[in-house]
């Protein structure tokens, strides 16, 4: 228990990922007339102003919208479980507490971050009339999310292969 404390921030940002990701499925399955529906509808509105009247241009953008969707749930189910094993992999690891900690945030936070970020550039991007600058719109939660992803990877990498090649194997150090 005492190594998950200094984690439980980032385990908390985890499960919400893996929550929100299952949540996404359920919601797809239950909901996906509703909610196509509903990417039809925010892409009506701006129809003549927007889209020129070009009604194909307007369904493939609720088309990518929704391929957006998809990926925020393939990305918080991925991402979520990911962040979740490297976060329990780094709570065992001997560093220290705040590098734990920081370590930790980083793949929560950076998971759950970047899985709203394609779920609202796919909400966005009906009315805007392009995913493109939907995505675009969204940049502020995608760079620094996927930079938060990246950070946690990369300190994980670096504390398994200091404890595991450097700190307290004199045997790997001698040859």
């Amino acid at each position: 228990m005492e190594n998950l404390v200094s984690v439980r921030y980032g385990l908390l940002f985890a499960l919400i990922t893996l929550i929100y990701g299952f949540g996404l499925g359920g919601a797809f399955g239950a909901f996906e007339e509703n909610i196509m529906g509903h990417l039809e509808d925010s892409a009506k509105q701006v129809l003549s102003a927007t889209y020129n009247g070009d009604e194909a241009k307007m369904k493939k953008t609720i088309e990518k919208s929704w391929t957006y969707f998809k990926r925020a749930h393939l990305h918080a189910n991925g991402l979520g479980a990911s962040a979740l094993a490297l976060i329990l992999l780094v709570s065992f690891l001997p560093v220290g507490k705040i590098i734990k900690s920081i370590n930790a945030i980083c793949l929560g936070a950076g998971s759950f971050g970047y899985s709203m970020f394609w779920m609202l550039a796919g909400l966005k991007a009906p009315g805007m009339g392009s995913t493109g600058l939907a995505k675009e719109s969204m940049k502020w939660l995608a760079v620094p999310s996927a930079g938060l992803c990246i950070i946690g990877v990369l300190m994980v990498f670096g504390s398994a292969i200091i404890t595991l090649f450097f700190k307290g194997n004199s045997s790997t150090m001698k040859g």
